[in-house]
């Protein structure tokens, strides 16, 4: 038989793998998870079927932490947008990351059963009794049960998708009619509405013309969030609303709460901006780590010099299913 699966042979020394999941085999491939893949003294995953552009270690994962903290005042204190009902039964969050999101709205709604889903296992073990965390690839076929989701949240998918018409519509079939979906993403080109700094010679705005870049030959563009509120009325959602925030980058807004916010965002430029840029520039851009420290040490002068006035966008898309046409 031409397609006949070849046996290794070794495999047949195997004892008492049908009685138990508790191999040595499983365990390697769990641990090959566990472990990432290294590159330039950085983690990434090493489960699921595309690159990843965003590394999975510790120092990005205390990032992510740091954020959830900005988008909480970005946001007034909310977890979300969408209206959702007070009494959700079922939220799935995809691209958990460190869970953070997942924790606060499993404690939020108690009753509800809340699932958080990543390539990566970066999640912490003690958590609320309600929320479970997975492995799971949400670019494959969902094995949820559909019709089953009261919301599903993303945020920050960040060079993780390369098809979001096939996820957004991968969302809509999973939710209950009446759920809400809802992606949240930065949008990372860089804004100067005052014009004090020259975008055309600003090394921040270099850096970040060279993440757009990074993305779109890793096709996992970065300006894919523009195109959201089509795809969602496009998958069958109804109800679309796009709401786009600014973010500042420091402490130069007068407003105190956008005060914070770029102080947070200064913050995470400063811990993010190589992991953002480092995999696609050494291996798509096949540039060196060296010009990229030169690069991000002169966007980060830029960036802590108060008389710059930059910012990026933060892009909030949410729409509902169409409920269920009532029996005759």
């Amino acid at each position: 038989m031409a397609n006949q699966i070849a046996v290794d042979s070794e495999s047949s020394s195997d004892q008492g793998y049908a009685e138990s999941t508790n191999t040595s085999y499983l365990s390697s491939i769990a641990s090959s998870v566990l472990r990432g893949v290294h590159e330039n003294g950085r983690t990434y995953a090493s489960y699921g079927k595309t690159l990843q552009g965003i590394p999975i270690d510790e120092k990005e994962q205390d990032r992510n932490d740091l954020q959830h903290a900005k988008f909480l005042l970005l946001l007034g204190g909310k977890l979300y947008l969408a209206p959702i009902a007070e009494d959700p039964q079922k939220i799935l969050d995809i691209g958990t990351g460190s869970g953070i999101w997942a924790i606060d709205t499993a404690d939020m709604f108690p009753s509800a059963s809340v699932t958080g889903v990543d390539i990566a296992p970066t999640q912490p073990t003690w958590v609320p009794p309600n929320l479970q965390f997975e492995i799971e690839d949400i670019e494959e076929d969902w094995l949820y049960r559909k019709n089953s989701f009261d919301f599903i949240f993303g945020r920050e998918l960040l060079m993780a998708i390369r098809d979001w018409p096939r996820l957004i519509q991968q969302a809509y079939e999973h939710l209950k009619p009446g759920g809400y979906l809802e992606l949240e993403m930065t949008y990372a080109k860089t804004c100067c509405e005052d014009g004090s700094l020259d975008l055309e010679t600003s090394a921040y705005a270099e850096s970040a013309r060279l993440l757009f870049e990074c993305g779109r030959r890793m096709k996992v563009p970065w300006d894919v969030c523009l195109e959201w509120k089509e795809q969602f009325k496009a998958a069958g959602f109804t109800d679309v609303t796009e709401t786009t925030l600014p973010i500042p980058i420091g402490r130069w807004p007068k407003d105190k709460d956008l005060k914070k916010v770029g102080v947070f965002e200064l913050a995470n430029i400063d811990q993010g901006l190589d992991a953002f840029l480092l995999r696609g520039f050494t291996t798509t851009l096949q540039r060196s780590e060296d010009e990229l420290r030169i690069l991000t040490a002169l966007a980060r002068k830029e960036i802590f010099n108060p008389k710059y006035h930059l910012n990026v966008n933060f892009m909030v898309v949410y729409g509902r299913k169409p409920a269920a046409p009532a029996s005759n």
